[in-house]
């Protein structure tokens, strides 16, 4: 007999589509549109799946599922919603949804997904949430960030270690504080160390703490960022940059859950959840020696990569007005802000991701003339760079690779190298400048293989020993 599915959707379109899609596989599909509907069908069938979108005609599909989870508490439940937020995603994780899709979908992923919970019927995981949460400041609808509202939903109910991986002013403390007050662990403390504010010489002491003694200026015992987090969530931020000699009692951490202060003999046991973050691109970082590949597995358990800004340009306004909202509890002027302005904000290209978003929201409340921010005011505070970076935007090694392939026509067939070599000879030579000709650091600081960079070195007819030379005042890379 085929299994019986309840669509409830009150957008005819969408469920007409889905509809058909789902009886393709062989599946019967009953559509309701309301929640009175709903319950009604519940009353009168057995189904093998739910599918319910948020936003009905009578109310909220999803603070009324309590009382249909107690009736059928076997019932697989697909949520669909065009509230796109991370506030949404967890309401349908605290609800034990069995998944949760965003509006625009995947039609293929929701079929398969509801063929397999319809399989699975009375087989559903639970969540173990049951507390309401309250949203977090991860504001934006756009496709780019539903990935990540999905995964931090999917690491909420365990202890898995996670790595954060995103530009610098993307929101990645953000992330880790949204999995830790959301999370399991949200009664403990949340500690967050950033490795690259912290003097490489003073890292292991501020991760493990130390004993009296232990150096010079230890004058008492200090209890680590490890300790202090017990029982919660230890953020390891900025984590490329942590030095190898703390790379490696890190890893013995994590493995053993124990850990020793510096200048002590006992080992103490930790209870901690680690997440990590890093702008920085940790493959090359593997290949060339400089992080530890087996802790990079420790840690990429699960990773979540947060979008740049340009990549979600529609989450712009809304992060516009949630700034100027976010001000005035700051003791800034209320300010409203036109649509053009928007627009003026939307060109921008925003290397500095969310946090210069933010710093140029707060400026402009303060320094608008009138109450409502527009255009020009976006001008005027913050300068041409808004329309001109946009128009402009074939700048720096762009323009200059244009007007190199103008003015020295390469030979056809040979574009490609004689550009990557006009490009990487510079490069080659700086890094060799800074080590001073040292090959092993000189592949390090650029990210690469010193077996690759010695063949190159060979192929451009490059002298590392001139950096020596270049360079005899002794400006050093550290190692």
């Amino acid at each position: 007999m085929p299994r019986r599915i309840l669509l409830v959707e009150d957008d005819r379109a969408i469920a007409t589509v889905i509809t058909r899609a789902l009886e393709e596989e062989g599946l019967l599909v009953d559509r309701v549109d309301s929640i009175a509907g709903r319950d009604r069908a519940l009353e009168e069938n057995k189904y093998a799946a739910m599918l319910t979108d948020v936003m009905l005609a009578d109310g909220d599909g999803l603070s009324t599922l309590s009382s249909v989870r107690e009736r059928n508490p076997g019932l697989p439940v697909i949520v669909l919603s065009a509230q796109n937020t991370l506030d949404t995603a967890v309401r349908a994780t605290e609800i034990q949804a069995f998944e949760y899709f965003p509006k625009p979908f995947d039609l293929e992923e929701l079929v398969r997904v509801t063929v397999k919970a319809a399989s699975r019927e009375g087989d559903r995981p639970a969540t173990g949430l049951e507390e309401t949460s309250e949203a977090l400041p991860l504001v934006g609808r756009s496709q780019a960030m539903q990935g990540v509202y999905r995964m931090i939903t999917r690491v909420l109910h365990n202890d898995l270690t996670v790595l954060i991986l995103g530009e610098s002013g993307t929101g990645k403390e953000l992330v880790a504080e949204a999995i830790h007050q959301l999370g399991s662990r949200r009664s403990g403390p949340f500690v967050a160390v950033n490795a690259a504010a912290i003097p490489r010489d003073l890292l292991e002491s501020e991760l493990f703490g130390h004993e009296k003694g232990a150096f010079t200026g230890a004058t008492s015992q200090v209890i680590g960022k490890f300790e202090q987090a017990n029982g919660g969530t230890l953020f390891l931020d900025e984590i490329g940059d942590m030095p190898a000699e703390a790379q490696t009692r890190l890893l013995r951490a994590l493995q053993s859950g124990r850990i020793r202060r510096v200048g002590g003999r006992q080992e103490i046991g930790v209870d901690v959840r680690i997440l990590a973050a890093t702008n920085r691109d940790l493959a090359p970082m593997i290949a060339a020696g400089t992080f530890r590949e087996d802790l990079y597995y420790r840690l990429a358990v699960v990773p979540i990569e947060l979008p740049p800004l340009r990549e979600r340009r529609d989450d712009i306004a809304p992060l516009v007005r949630h700034f100027l909202a976010q001000a005035i509890s700051d003791g800034l002027p209320r300010r409203q802000i036109d649509a053009a302005a928007l627009t003026a904000l939307e060109a921008w290209s925003w290397p500095g991701n969310v946090r210069e978003l933010r710093n140029a929201v707060y400026r402009l409340a303060l320094l608008a003339r009138q109450d409502i921010i527009d255009a020009e005011a976006v001008e005027t505070i913050l300068g041409q760079r808004t329309r001109a970076t946009v128009e402009e935007a074939p700048a720096g090694f762009a323009k200059a690779l244009t007007a190199w392939l103008r003015d020295s026509r390469p030979t056809e067939g040979e574009i490609y190298d004689s550009a990557i070599a006009q490009l990487e000879r510079p490069l080659f030579e700086y890094a060799l400048s800074r080590t001073r000709g040292n090959q092993l650091r000189a592949a390090r600081l650029l990210g690469i293989n010193r077996n690759t960079l010695r063949k190159r070195l060979t192929d451009l007819g490059i002298d590392p020993d001139a950096g020596a030379r270049d360079n005899p005042g002794g400006l050093q890379y550290d190692e």
